[in-house]
């Protein structure tokens, strides 16, 4: 197994998007999703969101995008169904670096700029099947609170 040092954890800018795209497009391939991935929408749907609260990514000393994390807050009428106001988070670690601490460091990152927007809830609609990130939210002290259709909703109180 590689060794990791501690990633750089920063805003993700319009130059990531492609290390970003990278990231997120096995994930995708993998969970058989149709949802798009390229460049532009990770720019569009991640890095320039107008929602956006906070888009954090962790780089390697080579400059390597080794995952993202976006958080959003919820507008009328979201897709997720969830209250006006809370935010809405998505975590994307490419393989190699799963299981290094990058999503951890990301979510302390994260939480910070929850906390000064003001955010009282995150939910993180976590896929039945995809027991690594349940078990990533869980760790993080997410709380499932909600059954949905082929998903988890878990919930953290800021």
């Amino acid at each position: 197994m590689a060794t990791f040092s501690k990633p750089d954890i920063r805003q993700a800018i319009a130059s990531d998007a492609d290390g970003m795209s990278a990231v997120l497009a096995p994930i995708l391939k993998g969970w058989n999703s149709a949802r798009p991935f390229d460049p532009a929408h990770v720019l569009a749907h991640y890095v320039e969101h107008p929602d956006r609260v906070s888009c954090v990514v962790g780089i390697d000393n080579a400059g390597t995008v080794l995952g993202f994390q976006s958080l959003k807050v919820a507008s009328s009428g979201n897709i997720y169904d969830l209250p006006e106001g809370w935010g809405i988070i998505g975590t994307y670690v490419a393989k190699a670096a799963a299981g290094h601490g990058v999503g951890r460091l990301m979510f302390d990152a994260t939480l910070k700029h929850a906390k000064a927007y003001g955010l009282q809830d995150i939910d993180a609609t976590i896929g039945a099947d995809n027991s690594g990130g349940r078990a990533y939210y869980g760790a993080l002290g997410f709380q499932p609170y909600r059954d949905l259709p082929g998903a988890v909703g878990a919930r953290f109180r800021v």
